[in-house]
């Protein structure tokens, strides 16, 4: 079991799919609890099967915030520890912070355990950098406006005017959307993007396009749940870092002379 004086809930990051992307102690918080809390419209089965024999294991996907909400109060009333599980990382796009409220105004101890974004895992997967040198050094994790509006300024196509590395997450249902807006910010139309849906699972789909292609290619994929599109317009440089260059000094290293 989890450490007594640990919270008794806990909001943990499943990742994308992958059973062996979990942290370490979400693992071990997970095969403790007594309540497994899950989206299972999104969470990998491989991930709820580390539950223990005789826990409580409960599919969110149905329920209501006040529901949610009675499963961890009444399995930390019984002295149990629950496991709150969220796919990728639950600080993105996790709506965790209208359950957080309600577990602290009943004085209900919890933690958040970190998890592997899907725009992470799909860089790893497709061994990309999201940061290439003079080209890129900043990355913007956004989603295209839907049901839920995007703020001021924060228009998918505001966000592209930018040129940066981009995880446009959530949008996978309007492939054209996402094309439009991109190509509105600025982007090129050969910018390479690569296409990531439903990473860890079986099935998994993983496609290169480009900004010109997306829809196109998301079309014919028949991709639309759980797809992330990292926009890459650093992907190819051949600029190197000068962390390595040898007549580039720092903390740890003196410069040298290509002539030496």
């Amino acid at each position: 079991m989890a450490d007594p004086s640990d919270p008794r809930v806990y909001f943990i990051g499943a990742g994308p799919g992958d059973p062996e992307l979990l942290t370490v102690k979400a693992s071990r918080v997970i095969a403790a609890a007594d309540l497994v809390l899950y989206a299972g419209s999104l969470v990998s089965p491989a991930i709820v099967a580390l539950a223990r024999p005789g826990a409580k294991v409960v599919d969110s996907a149905p329920l209501a915030l006040d529901e949610t909400h009675a499963l961890l109060r009444d399995c930390v009333a019984a002295g149990g520890l629950a496991a709150r599980v969220h796919t990728g990382d639950p600080a993105l796009y996790g709506a965790i912070a209208e359950q957080m409220a309600l577990l602290a105004a009943e004085n209900i101890p919890y933690a958040v355990i970190p998890g592997v974004t899907s725009a992470s895992a799909a860089a790893a997967a497709f061994a990309a950098s999201f940061t290439a040198p003079e080209v890129t050094q900043t990355l913007i994790l956004t989603r295209l406006a839907g049901r839920t509006p995007m703020p001021p300024g924060e228009s998918l196509a505001d966000l592209a005017r930018h040129q940066s590395a981009m995880a446009v997450y959530l949008s996978a249902g309007d492939p054209e959307g996402v094309a439009e807006n991109l190509l509105a910010g600025g982007y090129p139309p050969e910018t390479p993007v690569a296409l990531a849906h439903r990473l860890g699972w079986p099935g998994e789909k993983r496609l290169w396009t480009t900004v010109g292609e997306l829809a196109e290619t998301v079309r014919a994929a028949g991709v639309d749940r759980q797809t992330v599109f990292l926009v890459l317009p650093g992907q190819g440089s051949t600029t190197a870092s000068k962390l390595y260059d040898p007549d580039f000094s720092h903390g740890c290293r003196p410069a040298r002379s290509r002539d030496t």
